[in-house]
């Protein structure tokens, strides 16, 4: 049985003379970010690469990422990340986000290929202080779709928690049995193989932006999608946010989806307005 591999990547962001820059980054194992780039200016854009291109049995990803007071960061991955066929063995990736009053952050990820006999753990937990913004996603394909592949056994989990500093906004933790019957049940995933997730938090997060969006968003029998405004109880300065769920049966759909909603959502979360990464036109 080959080797596993684990691998860390650890980021910090901060504004430096206006400008935000990557005054930390430490990795080990294959976990690299690419030279920033600033294409929107002040804002830092970095691209997250994990050379094999794929996770099997054994191995371990953890991403630890912070933006500090005043720093806006935008991090994406240039492609696909494929969990393969794990030979009994779980194969696992952990994010830790922590945004900072005042700070932004864009966590844009491509999606993950679940081939068959995989055993993912897909782990995100963010933490985003009152008075600082987070847009994020993740997609699943279950099986590889365009190569006529069915997810036809593994296991999938997905853990997800998003917080303020003193109280948890959204915590979800799924499992995904590949024979389970909720994959073709009605109340289930409905024959849908592709399940995606955007969130949204930062004062901006309001019933009405949730109702704006959700004007513009399809419900057909091959992508539905609903979006929900989860506001934080307490003081006025306490943290809201907006989650988004989609179910789709093509990627390329999904994608553009969710690159809509990211869109609409920049501007009243952020501040900012969107521009397109150029990863997606590649």
């Amino acid at each position: 049985m080959p080797a596993a591999w684990h691998a860390s990547l650890r980021l910090r962001f901060a504004e430096r003379a206006g400008r935000t820059v990557m005054v930390e980054r430490r990795h080990e194992g294959p976990l690299r970010i690419q030279k920033p780039l600033y294409p929107e200016g002040t804002i830092c854009h970095g691209v997250v690469l994990h050379p094999p291109a794929g996770v099997a049995g054994g191995d371990l990803l953890d991403i630890d990422i912070a933006v500090a007071p005043g720093a806006h960061a935008v991090l994406a991955t240039p492609g696909a990340t494929k969990w393969y066929k794990s030979l009994g063995r779980d194969a696992a990736q952990q994010v830790r986000i922590d945004v900072a009053d005042g700070a932004k952050l864009d966590w844009l990820p491509q999606e993950n290929i679940v081939f068959d006999d995989a055993r993912a753990r897909i782990a995100t937990d963010v933490t985003v202080a009152p008075g600082g913004s987070a847009i994020g996603w993740d997609a699943v394909v279950l099986g590889r779709l365009a190569s006529g592949e069915r997810w036809a056994s593994g296991s999938l989990w997905l853990d997800t928690r998003v917080a303020s500093p003193d109280r948890t906004l959204w915590i979800e933790q799924s499992h995904f049995d590949a024979a389970s019957p909720l994959r073709g049940a009605v109340a289930g995933m409905d024959g849908l193989s592709i399940l995606g997730t955007l969130w949204a938090v930062g004062q901006g997060a309001t019933q009405a932006l949730a109702e704006a969006l959700a004007e513009q968003l399809p419900y057909r029998a091959d992508l539905r999608a609903g979006v929900t405004c989860l506001a934080a109880q307490g003081p006025r300065h306490a943290q809201s946010m907006l989650l988004l769920r989609v179910l789709g049966r093509d990627m390329e759909a999904v994608r553009q989806l969710m690159i809509d909603a990211w869109q609409t959502l920049r501007m009243p979360i952020h501040g900012v307005p969107a521009r397109p990464l150029r990863l997606w036109a590649t």
